[in-house]
């Protein structure tokens, strides 16, 4: 029986793949077995494609149910990916020897293997962090790598992991996994005509190592279950290698690795690395230069020798650029660490590779609607009218559905009715990545947004949210992912009492009921719904415009304002609309409501009829009347008059109150209300600004006098330094 290596790596590890690299230059095998689902050992030769570009992820999923989807990512610095292609190189014979994808993807695969425990996944990390050390592959290099001879260095891993591993009890899945890579080595080794090479993460190499009888483990293999399987491989992306999806840990800092894989540890890696933040901060707008780059470097190998460290690694590079580079100060660290250590690289596949089966119903749509994926900006109109703008719409809102907004959405036709949208179109190699991924949601574009939107939908909590997601099911033609929302619409709605969250989630669903003209919809249950939140809200609105703090007001008065605009586009029925109109008129008058809500509530029931201009008059008299604070009158003004300073001009009554109230401010008050007087009237032109300081001021055009002050010239002349600092100047 040929001789057996065991190289045990770290999963994306940098350091693992130079020293498997060297250990294969030095050991030469017969044979590569390789950590990695056995029955997708085929899928290796297209490593060898020069349009292979990692990172990139080998792809399986159930053939009757592609749901049921597993991926194995690999980037440029992952140890098995340098191993397959060390092997190729070489034409030396290499096989995958873990679990065979058809186990792992079988329906009751979930109660048969459980996850892999932390430790497992990452043993190496694990002792990292037991050494003090944040970053396993600083710990790596400087622990491991000071060790020069491979063959020795891997030895010695293997013996701390049968020391890690003491006293454990392997789960099942780990069991299986062991004892199907065990099986594999065993006959591999029985034909061999050399040296055995076999690169499995750390963790399992004193399992491998370890005497077992082989029918002790074909008795726990024989049973497992099974599922037709077909796999291919699919573009990935830098920051997708920060999860730990398939096997091994996810990469904190997979540009930080990558910089490792190219560079190393050595002297000069370190002002790369340090140069590589500057270009990031200044491109986030800060500054750095060249003499802070200097002190950078220097502090970096300072802290790597007070730290007892042989050479800086991530950690002093980091601490070493805060405090040099950003002064001191983290927030900018925060601010450019994503794209400094995730970045946004995308990785490619050769074209002649079966398509992971969304991508192939996205080109097949593609191609029947004439939508040709680019890379530059494309505007497209659509009329939801024909047959073709239908289509194209529902394709781009699913594919926003699932995240991938190849098109944004920036004009939905309002202002023309709801018949057209204008669509602006961009791809980006990222979105293949993401459909790649959705596969979970289902094997077609539709499947995928309706399974998506459904696991939204029953994670969302508050009725505005779940609002929107059905409007996005319905958008998208899906109409049974509707219905599962609309349910969970009517089992928060009989659950909440709160006003504002019934407020909020009125524009959602009246969008929905306009938008829905366009398109083929069930609307009555939506229509019932609204009737039915109008209806809470209305009840619930004065109680709960009283005692709140300044942020609560605020948004009150936002949502109120906001469900009044959709409440009259959509055009309900007298009954409904009396009891908004009841519930606005009974608080704006309330003694009880919070100013800034009082005076919005009373100018919409104002212009709603619900109050006549004599009833208005006395309301702004008492609201703003000397008896009352000046802030409390202030609020109440502001309420009233936001967006609806025109009215000043038109309403002689409301001139009145308002004039009668400004001139009761002592200077003190006054100054203190000047900004809220220049917002309030900033929205008049400069001609309404005219003749709304004629009428107050007791001259109309022509020359003759206005309503309420005879001796207009001794007004104006008194006045005048006063309108002026209201008007910032512009009279």
């Amino acid at each position: 029986m040929a001789d057996i290596h065991y190289l045990g790596i770290r999963h994306h590890g940098p350091g693992s793949a130079q020293q498997v690299v060297a250990s294969l230059d030095d050991l030469q095998p017969a044979v590569i077995l390789i950590e990695g689902p056995a029955d997708l050992t085929d899928q290796i030769a297209h490593v060898a494609d020069a349009a292979m570009v990692p990172p990139v992820a080998l792809l399986a999923y159930a053939k009757d149910a592609p749901e049921r989807a597993i991926f194995w990512p690999f980037a440029r610095f992952s140890p098995e990916y340098q191993a397959m292609r060390w092997a190729l190189a070489r034409n030396i014979p290499l096989a995958f020897i873990d679990l065979p994808a058809s186990a792992t993807l079988s329906e009751d695969a979930e109660d048969r293997l459980p996850p892999e425990n932390p430790v497992a996944r990452d043993p190496i990390g694990a002792l990292a962090g037991a050494a003090g050390y944040e970053d396993g592959e600083s710990w790596w290099s400087d622990v491991i790598e000071e060790n020069p001879d491979p063959g020795t260095l891997f030895d010695a891993i293997g013996d701390a992991m049968g020391t890690l591993r003491e006293g454990h009890d392997p789960d099942s899945r780990e069991a299986l996994r062991e004892a199907h890579m065990r099986r594999a080595i065993g006959k591999a080794a029985k034909g061999a005509d050399g040296p055995v090479a076999v690169i499995c993460g750390a963790w399992h190499v004193p399992a491998l190592r370890q005497k077992v009888k082989a029918s002790d483990d074909n008795a726990l293999l024989r049973e497992l279950p099974k599922v037709k399987v077909q796999a291919t491989w699919a573009p990935w992306t830098s920051p997708r290698l920060a999860r730990a999806t398939g096997y091994g840990a996810g990469v904190a800092a997979p540009l930080w690795y990558d910089h490792i894989w190219e560079n190393g540890t050595g002297p000069k890696a370190d002002a790369l690395w340090v140069a590589r933040m500057a270009q990031v901060l200044r491109d986030e707008g800060f500054d750095a230069s060249t003499a802070s780059l200097i002190e950078t470097v220097r502090l970096t190998r300072n802290l790597a020798a007070v730290r007892d460290r042989p050479a800086p690694g991530f950690e002093e590079m980091r601490d070493a650029a805060i405090s040099t580079l950003m002064m001191g100060e983290p927030l900018q660290w925060r601010i450019i660490e994503t794209r400094l250590l995730l970045g946004a690289q995308v990785g490619q596949i050769p074209g002649n590779l079966p398509l992971a089966p969304l991508l192939e119903d996205l080109q097949q749509q593609q191609k029947k609607l004439r939508l040709k994926p680019e890379a530059l900006e494309r505007e497209l109109s659509l009329d939801l009218r024909t047959d073709s703008g239908l289509a194209r719409s529902t394709l781009l809102h699913r594919l926003t559905a699932l995240d991938v907004p190849w098109g944004k959405l920036i004009d939905p036709g309002r202002s023309r009715g709801t018949f057209r949208e204008k669509w602006m179109l961009q791809w980006d190699a990222e979105f293949a990545v993401r459909l790649v991924e959705h596969l979970v949601y289902g094997p077609t574009i539709a499947a995928a947004a309706a399974g998506r939107l459904t696991e939204a939908m029953q994670g969302e909590a508050r009725l505005a949210d779940v609002a929107e997601r059905v409007r996005d099911a319905l958008v998208a033609q899906l109409p049974e992912v509707a219905s599962i929302g609309i349910d969970r619409l009517d089992a928060l709605a009989a659950e909440t009492d709160d006003c504002a969250l019934m407020l909020t989630a009125l524009q959602p669903i009246v969008d929905t009921l306009r938008y829905g003209t366009a398109r083929d919809m069930a609307l009555d249950r939506m229509e019932a719904l609204l009737d039915r939140l109008i209806v809470q809200a209305a009840l619930a609105l004065p109680r709960a415009a009283r005692g709140l703090d300044a942020e609560e007001t605020e948004r009150l008065r936002s949502l109120i304002a906001a469900a009044d605009r959709s409440i009259a586009l959509a055009e309900r029925s007298d009954a409904v609309l009396d009891l908004w109109l009841s519930a606005l008129h009974d608080t704006g008058t309330s003694d009880h409501t919070v100013p800034l809500v009082g005076g919005l509530t009373a100018r919409l029931a104002y212009e709603a009829g619900r109050l006549n201009a004599d009833q208005i008059a006395t309301i702004m008299s008492l609201r703003l009347s000397r008896a009352k604070p000046a802030s409390e009158a202030a609020a109440f003004f502001e309420g009233f008059f936001t967006g609806a300073s025109l009215k000043l001009v038109h309403d002689a009554d409301l001139r009145g109150a308002v004039d009668a109230w400004v001139m009761s401010l002592d200077d003190e008050a006054f100054t203190e209300n000047l900004p809220l007087f220049r917002r309030v009237f900033s929205t008049l032109d400069a001609n309404e600004r005219k003749v709304l300081l004629e009428h107050l001021l007791g001259k109309v055009s022509g020359g003759t006098s206005a309503d309420f002050a005879p001796d207009a010239d001794r007004i104006w002349a008194a006045q005048m330094s006063t309108l002026t600092r209201i008007f910032g100047g512009s009279t």
